[in-house]
């Protein structure tokens, strides 16, 4: 014992030296002579609750009980008994006496008196949970009486405790004794620290020491006594005082009244067995019982048991307490989804609970869980991550994101369920701002790019709109060489309607990242053809957007010429009115559904409509994917007069490679990884274009026509040679040449000697039909012999 005098810490209110936990402040109340402290671990800091007792001389008795309560709180394991960690005892000098104090450490926990005060439960709730704790209490008594053949001989107010997860379990085992019931001629006492216990905790036949009709008795006829004592207590309020005050039974719940009366029988042999009262009490047949009961043993039932189950969760949950949801059953539910003994619907009702908890306790008590699930593979589960990804998105840490939700996320982007894809395609709105750009242009623009030539419509509108929200999170190379290119050589050339406005607005949406040579050459050319469009919502886009970019470049040209070079460069759609409402929609489109009311005030009613009816359907892709194009628009489409084999089939535009297929996976497929180019040079081609229209008109009549005939295919087969290389190339001067070259050569082709103004009137029908042309027409003429002339190379290259 001289041990522990010298590892006393003398002061520090910390305890034994060797005791491997911190001690803490008391609490108000414990069982008998024992202090309850709160404490720690010293190894992690987790708490923990420390119980202390001291004696003058090491042969008192209430030293000595403690020591049998020490013994059995070791060996008696059951999940509503208090569970053990670690016990000590140690010797100290106050003043010139020695006195001994003996340790328990264990899990943390708090007196019910205690916890009853601070939880403040009033009503059905209240009685719900007293229910619940009472059915723990009773399975603990069950388990020492029925199974071990022990008398706890102490059960009453004191002597429970609740635990962080309000569980109510059963601790003071300083009085705990074997049931000596085989001996009945025996007179000697069998419990030999029953004078522990209060007198108005015993029953007559304990009162007056009776050994003999104990031994007769039931093992449980002491410890149902108690749990009566415990009942009265609870339900009244205040500590039972003497033996008649159990009569006043005002208090007790009516459907309870007949088992406390049975539990408190003055006949030992007729007291109501505590497994019985588990069974058969219509008190304990409540919704947090039976919810609670039912998740403990979730691992026994059905999938059709857990899914009708969990369906109801959400809604029960509102109606039970919300203290006991949050700290019993939000654990309980997430152990069961990362254990995989939960259904997907279970899902919901973690998100709901999780709703309640304050960021920090979400962000400790439900993310863990939810980032652990994207790992999952079953598909209803990941349908539901998707679903409810705006609840809990913004409570994940960009690192998370980027290196353990993404990869799994990503998967979906390739899912042959189409409902799936969408799902994808959407949530990324919540996670694209927090990943890495070296995520978002090696991984994430890839899949957008072969999501926007999908097979189904509205997946392709929603990426449009999707890449155009997430524009702002992209650096200004990966923009400059993706935003352009996916919006107007794919979007603008959809043969899905919705798609094609999609993509009008997101120019319009992106417009402050263009600069006036951009807009001018390369996205003016081919908005302004969509104001002839066949539908009509198309129609109303396009010239809006004409106007819009005008004007901006209008604006440039101003500041231009007043030598303000910089607020040139610099302009943007931030300077037409209305572009809040243009970002808004593109807002909108996803996380509101496409709400008409949440629509740009600018464009007209009929402009959302064929949108809200795209993102709408998009949901419903998995059920019928085939007609959801048909719901989307009713007015006449490019859809409707012809139904392509592929998204980008031929549609008067000239053929896009698709870029779906595993052989054409390379690096010149899509505009996601294409490497960084030069920047454009604009003045030189727009120099080169006024210099043409102020040649002489004699200039290219003295070219034989002949020669201009056979030059224009040449110059109109390398343009869509170029396309079909490098789909997405970035060079912003690809398109002018296409338009402008052809321009001239078909000018001087056309000129009259007696007519010196056909050159300058050739020009404006002559680029304006040449990106129309779907039937007929000279924009079309010169494609068919390049692509036949490239079938014939390829064959005579195979050497046939």
């Amino acid at each position: 014992m001289l041990k522990f005098l010298k590892g006393v810490v003398g002061g520090s209110g910390t305890g034994p030296k060797d005791l491997p936990y911190n001690i803490g402040e008391p609490y108000p109340s414990a069982w008998g002579s024992w202090t309850h402290f709160r404490g720690t671990s010293k190894d992690d800091g987790s708490p923990v609750s420390v119980f202390s007792i001291s004696g003058s001389n090491a042969q008192d008795g209430h030293l000595a009980a403690a020591r049998n309560g020490v013994k059995r709180l070791r060996t008696v394991r059951h999940p509503n008994i208090l569970s053990f960690l670690h016990s000590t005892e140690a010797e100290t000098l106050d003043a010139s006496t020695t006195r001994q104090t003996i340790y328990i450490v264990t899990e943390p926990v708090m007196p019910l008196s205690e916890k009853i005060k601070e939880l403040s439960l009033q009503g059905i709730q209240r009685d719900e949970y007293f229910a619940w704790g009472l059915h723990q209490i009773a399975k603990a008594v069950s388990f020492l009486n029925n199974d071990c053949k022990l008398v706890h001989a102490n059960v009453c107010l004191a002597s429970v405790v609740v635990t962080q997860t309000l569980d109510w379990k059963l601790h003071a085992f300083d009085v705990l004794s074997e049931f000596d019931g085989s001996n009945e001629a025996s007179a000697g006492q069998m419990l030999q620290f029953a004078w522990l216990v209060g007198p108005q905790y015993k029953p007559m036949e304990l009162l007056k020491s009776d050994w003999a009709a104990i031994r007769k008795s039931p093992p449980w006829a002491i410890d149902s006594w108690g749990l009566g004592c415990l009942i009265y207590e609870l339900f009244s309020g205040l500590k039972l005082s003497k033996t008649e005050e159990l009569r006043n039974t005002a208090s007790i719940p009516k459907s309870l009244l007949p088992d406390y009366q049975r539990l408190l029988s003055s006949t030992p042999s007729r007291r109501l067995n505590t497994s019985k009262l588990i069974e058969n009490s219509e008190y304990f047949q409540n919704k947090l019982v039976d919810t609670i009961h039912f998740m403990e043993i979730l691992n026994l039932k059905d999938s059709v048991e857990k899914d009708t189950f969990f369906r109801k969760l959400p809604n029960l949950a509102e109606q039970l307490p919300r203290q006991i949801v949050l700290k019993k059953l939000l654990p309980l539910l997430a152990s069961a989804l990362e254990f995989g003994s939960a259904a997907a619907p279970a899902l919901t009702a973690l998100l709901k609970m999780g709703a309640w908890l304050s960021t920090e306790e979400f962000s400790v008590k439900v993310l863990p869980t939810i980032v652990k699930l994207f790992a999952s593979n079953d598909r209803a589960i990941r349908v539901g991550l998707l679903q409810h990804v705006d609840q809990f998105g913004e409570s994940l840490t960009a690192q998370v994101v980027d290196e353990q939700v993404y990869p799994h996320v990503a998967t979906g982007f390739s899912d042959t369920s189409a409902f799936l894809r969408e799902l994808t395609l959407k949530s990324m709105l919540v996670l694209a701002p927090k990943l890495s750009q070296r995520t978002m242009s090696g991984s994430l623009l890839k899949y957008l790019s072969k999501l926007q030539v999908d097979e189904e419509p509205a997946i392709r509108t929603n990426t449009t709109i999707l890449l155009g929200n997430i524009a702002t999170h992209l650096n200004d190379g990966t923009r400059k060489r993706v935003l352009i290119n996916a919006f107007t050589v794919r979007a603008l050339r959809d043969t899905f309607s919705p798609a094609r406005g999609a993509g009008i607005m997101a120019l319009c949406a992106t417009s402050s990242y263009y600069d006036s040579t951009e807009i001018a050459t390369r996205i003016l050319p081919n908005i302004v053809v969509l104001t002839i469009d066949p539908d009509n919502d198309v129609r109303s886009k396009a010239f809006q957007a004409v106007d819009q970019f005008l004007q901006i470049v209008k604006q440039s040209y101003e500041k231009t010429n007043s030598g303000d070079t910089a607020g040139a460069a610099g302009l943007g759609i931030s300077s037409i009115p209305g572009n809040a409402s243009l970002l808004g929609w593109a807002m909108s489109s996803l996380t509101l559904k496409g709400k008409p009311s949440e629509q740009a005030p600018l464009a007209p009613v009929n402009i959302s409509t064929s949108l809200t009816k795209t993102t709408s359907n998009a949901s419903s892709v998995v059920d019928t994917p085939s007609t959801a194009p048909a719901h989307v628009s009713t007015t006449p489409d490019f859809a409707d007069q012809h139904v392509p084999e592929s998204p980008t089939s031929t549609d008067g535009w000239g053929e896009l490679e698709n870029g779906i297929d595993g052989e054409h996976e390379s690096d010149k497929d899509g505009w996601d990884d294409i490497e960084p180019l030069e920047e454009p040079k604009p003045s030189p081609i727009l120099a080169s274009i006024q210099a043409a229209q102020k040649r002489p008109v004699s200039q290219p009549v003295s070219q034989p026509k002949q020669q201009a005939t056979s030059l224009r295919p040449k110059n109109t087969a390398k343009a869509i040679k170029e396309e079909d290389d490098d789909l997405w190339g970035s060079i912003a001067a690809p398109a002018p040449k296409t338009n402008s070259k052809p321009l001239n050569l078909k000018t001087s082709g056309a000129v009259d000697d007696d007519d010196p103004w056909a050159a300058i009137a050739a020009p404006q029908p002559t680029t304006k039909a040449k990106p129309l042309a779907a039937v007929k027409g000279r924009g079309t003429k010169p494609a068919a012999p390049k692509l036949g002339a490239q079938r014939i190379n390829r064959t005579s290259s195979s050497g046939v």
